[in-house]
């Protein structure tokens, strides 16, 4: 369960929050609204690894539009989507 304290209190007890941290993400508030969360080092990782890199499609050259256009969808990910095209 995620824990929301304000940063007075964080600062006044680093450790218990740093601790908390570990096992559940804390969200950290100045004048009351969410502005930082602490987190487990192994969870900012995993996170970080998930980061996309976005390029626009102008940027790309006629090789590599031909190559999107040519590929196909593994079809274990197909079924994954309902006739809809929503996540199932």
């Amino acid at each position: 369960m995620t824990t929301t304290v304000t940063a007075a209190a964080v600062s006044k007890n680093f450790g218990a929050y740093q601790d908390a941290a570990v096992r559940d993400p804390v969200i950290i508030t100045k004048n009351g609204r969410p502005r930082t969360v602490l987190l487990a080092y192994e969870d900012f990782v995993r996170l970080s690894k998930r980061d996309r890199r976005v390029e626009l499609t102008a940027e790309l050259s006629a090789d590599e539009i031909a190559a999107v256009e040519a590929s196909e969808m593994d079809p274990g990910l197909i079924s994954m989507r309902n006739s809809t095209g929503q996540k199932a």
